[in-house]
């Protein structure tokens, strides 16, 4: 089976404090831990444990800019066959469904069984992996958290849904899911695999490669802009809790014993 994982750089939330930019336009950027997007992390490990049962391989694939090359290597480290960067000065500031027709232009110059995402980004609009789907008019299931491949033709998915329930679904192949956190427990890292693709040379596609006018990407294709970021004001009753995570933590178990919360 040929599997395409979609993958992502984004700040690490873990090892950065975020901070928006006085002028709204941006958070701080300086200095800022990047890594690779966790859902998408669960993506790729769920991909190469379907690899390992059935053959075939795994690429992994992100459009950014020259730094999000460490991301594919990473994954690649972790098991993936092999990688692209998709990567180009038209692609910046595009929207969901820009970065969808790149990634379909991407996909279509290859010969793919199956299309993993993460269920969402650093965004958070959990939207790129629908429609990308939708443009290549494949199947689609989202916060898939159960994979089970029936046969070359089709794979059997669970769904984590509303009240802790699971729903079950066939799904004809080629088709294009994205994965739910929990999925499965992603693999370590270790120096030894990151030195071992270190020296393999990882294709950059640009517009002209895939065939995409720049018009149709970037900001000037996109028909989502971003105009503000904000840190919203302290409500009435609020309280930020500030200190070490062990303070905090300290804290938050005191004001709920306070107010009933716990026991």
């Amino acid at each position: 089976m040929e599997i395409l994982v979609c993958v992502k750089r984004v700040p690490d939330t873990a090892e950065n404090e975020i901070e928006v930019k006085s002028d709204g336009t941006d958070i701080e950027r300086d200095d800022l831990v990047y890594s690779v997007n966790e859902w998408d992390n669960y993506a790729v490990e769920e991909a190469i444990q379907i690899r390992d049962k059935i053959g075939g391989s795994v690429t992994v694939v992100t459009v950014g800019d020259e730094e999000s090359e460490e991301v594919v290597r990473r994954e690649m480290a972790m098991g993936a066959d092999k990688g692209v960067l998709l990567s180009d000065e038209a692609f910046d500031g595009s929207d969901g469904k820009g970065l969808a027709t790149i990634l379909k232009a991407e996909i279509e110059k290859g010969n793919y069984d199956l299309v993993l995402t993460g269920a969402m980004a650093d965004d958070g609009a959990a939207q790129v992996g629908g429609m990308l789907a939708a443009m290549l008019d494949w199947p689609y299931a989202s916060v898939v958290n159960t994979i089970e491949v029936l046969d070359d033709k089709k794979i059997k998915v669970g769904r984590e849904i509303e009240g802790g329930n699971q729903e079950m679904n066939e799904i004809d192949l080629p088709c294009v899911l994205s994965i739910q956190t929990g999925i499965n427990e992603p693999r370590y890292v270790g120096i030894r695999g990151i030195r071992k693709v270190a020296a393999i040379e990882i294709p950059v596609h640009g517009a002209a490669d895939l065939g995409i006018s720049s018009e149709s990407v970037g900001r000037g294709g996109a028909k989502v802009k971003r105009v503000d970021y904000f840190v919203p004001d302290l409500g009435e009753g609020a309280e930020i809790l500030e200190g070490s995570m062990d303070e905090i933590t300290e804290k938050l178990i005191e004001l709920l014993k306070a107010k009933g919360g716990i026991k």
